[in-house]
């Protein structure tokens, strides 16, 4: 019994030391990168190549989209808005759509960005009821986006054109 307990008491240890010299890091370029171009950042969404986050510089938040495969920021005109803030949001696998709920003048609404045209399209949403989070497939083809109704949430799987 003694021996059964010093034996798993050194496996424990070797991987212990194992987890914690070969555990899970950021990828300190890219991270060194993110940290230079914004003061901070939340609301993280992957695409196949693309992170899209809330960047905050100078106390105003705007939606970002960076190319990891050069560590760049790519132009999205139109997404931001004075007047709005974004309270979540999600990119498609190709990096060409972007969901997000925004609030905007005591309303908020589901939104839909698609970057090769810089069109931002305001999403209906039957029944009605107020979004809250968004999450888009891979190749942006549909949306989940949860909704508050009459005091409950639900989940609605809209298919995108």
């Amino acid at each position: 019994m003694k021996k059964r307990c010093i034996t798993s008491a050194l496996l424990l240890c070797f991987v212990a030391l194992g987890c914690s010299q070969n555990g899970i890091r950021p990828m300190s370029r890219v991270g060194a990168s993110l940290r230079r171009s914004a003061e901070s950042r939340r609301l993280p969404s992957m695409g196949q190549r693309w992170l899209a986050s809330l960047a905050s510089r100078n106390g105003r938040e705007r939606v970002e989209l960076i190319d990891l495969s050069n560590d760049t920021p790519v132009p999205l005109n139109g997404i931001n808005q004075a007047d709005s803030q974004t309270i979540s949001l999600s990119v498609s696998g190709d990096g060409q759509r972007i969901a997000l709920v925004r609030q905007r003048e005591e309303r908020t609404e589901l939104m839909l960005y698609r970057r090769n045209a810089s069109a931002l399209q305001r999403l209906p949403i039957n029944p009605p009821g107020v979004p809250r989070s968004v999450s888009l497939n891979g190749n942006g083809r549909l949306l989940a986006v949860q909704v508050s109704r009459r005091g409950r949430w639900d989940v609605d799987l809209i298919r995108l054109p």
